[in-house]
């Protein structure tokens, strides 16, 4: 998928804004199946002046994050779950469980974190999928993320 504008659209489906938003562009899309994302890692990122000062690594816990938002992205492609989840502002896809977390390569300034996220079962306000971040095609963290429609 290439859509031109998906960068607003990005800022219309999800509720995050900056510094919080950390995913940058949709680079492939399957409806109801798979997602691929990037988010490009500055040095401008507000975490690195403390994580670490010295030695800039981004946070485990933003990648989850940024593969979570790619997640949240999948299911809002689908107008039904959108409709629930952005009609009067009050639903949020919100995650709810993260497992089998893994960190294989650290991830710094001017890396481009690519992000494959893969739904592998959905139900009514439930949905779990598999997701994988890389940079240049070395795996840097994978994890199976809960999101539920709250």
């Amino acid at each position: 998928m290439n859509e031109p504008d998906f960068e607003e659209e990005i800022k219309q489906m999800l509720p995050h804004r900056y510094p919080m938003l950390l995913v940058d562009r949709v680079l492939e899309y399957t409806q109801g199946k798979h997602l691929k994302a990037i988010k490009n890692v500055t040095i401008n990122e507000n975490f690195f002046n403390g994580h670490f000062p010295d030695k800039a690594v981004m946070p485990g816990v933003l990648i989850i994050e940024a593969m979570a938002q790619a997640s949240c992205l999948l299911l809002l492609k689908e107008e039904s779950i959108r409709q629930r989840a952005m009609g009067d502002g009050s639903n949020l896809i919100l995650l709810a469980g993260v497992d089998n977390a893994r960190f294989r390569h650290p991830v710094v300034p001017g890396d481009q974190l690519v992000m494959d996220v893969y739904l592998s079962k959905q139900k009514q306000n439930y949905a779990v999928f598999e997701c994988q971040a890389s940079v240049a095609e070395q795996n840097a963290a994978s994890a199976t993320l809960k999101c539920m429609l709250k």
